[in-house]
């Protein structure tokens, strides 16, 4: 989602290949043999196949809504939160919503998440958006996870005392560029031309 949310802010357009995990396309596979998503060929043949790094390629390539420029901090202050995120907050997120996988799941892992998820309130008290006055590559990069952790149980989470996280999720969810990123696409067969992505408004 994290890739999908900032080609659409870039405006750069690909061809999409949905792929469905259980049935990994031999192209896939050859271009990527780690075998997971997202992976992006560049019109030079580079591969990146870290969402991060899509993420990157797009924005450096078009920015117009500011997404690399926060009004607060650097870019790599963003990236040291992202990188928090994807090392701490991740796997915490898989032990909560997969308690059967691991012996510390559940409740024990939701409370150690939360405490990274308290981190973003007070972020979020001082400002809109996680750096700054308007969004940028650091609320897309956590938002998805977070909107994760939220759905697990939904009640919980409502009933936490984070109303400037709550409202940055909902507003996230609630845009256009989320609608856009999330549009669902049958899965690509071998043989079958890509879809134009991002789709038209």
């Amino acid at each position: 989602m994290r890739a999908r949310l900032a080609l659409v802010a870039s405006g750069q357009q690909c061809e999409l290949r949905e792929v469905a995990l259980k049935n990994k396309p031999a192209d896939m596979l050859t271009a990527s043999p780690k075998g997971t998503v997202p992976v992006l060929v560049a019109e030079d043949g580079t591969v990146l196949e870290q969402s991060i790094d899509v993420m990157l390629w797009a924005l450096r390539r078009s920015d117009p809504q500011g997404w690399l420029q926060p009004s607060t901090g650097t870019l790599q202050d963003m990236l040291g939160l992202v990188a928090a995120c994807d090392d701490g907050f991740k796997p915490l997120l898989d032990r909560y919503k997969y308690p059967d996988r691991h012996s510390d799941g559940g409740e024990p892992a939701r409370e150690r998440g939360a405490a990274f998820l308290r981190d973003l309130e007070a972020r979020l008290s001082a400002s809109p958006q996680l750096a700054g006055n308007h969004a940028t590559l650091a609320d897309a990069a956590l938002m998805p996870f977070v909107r994760q952790f939220a759905m697990v149980d939904t009640a919980w989470f409502d009933a936490q005392p984070w109303p400037h996280l709550q409202a940055w999720l909902r507003n996230w969810t609630a845009s256009e560029l989320f609608e856009r990123a999330m549009h669902k696409y049958e899965p690509w067969k071998p043989g079958e031309a890509g879809v134009d992505f991002p789709p038209a408004r």
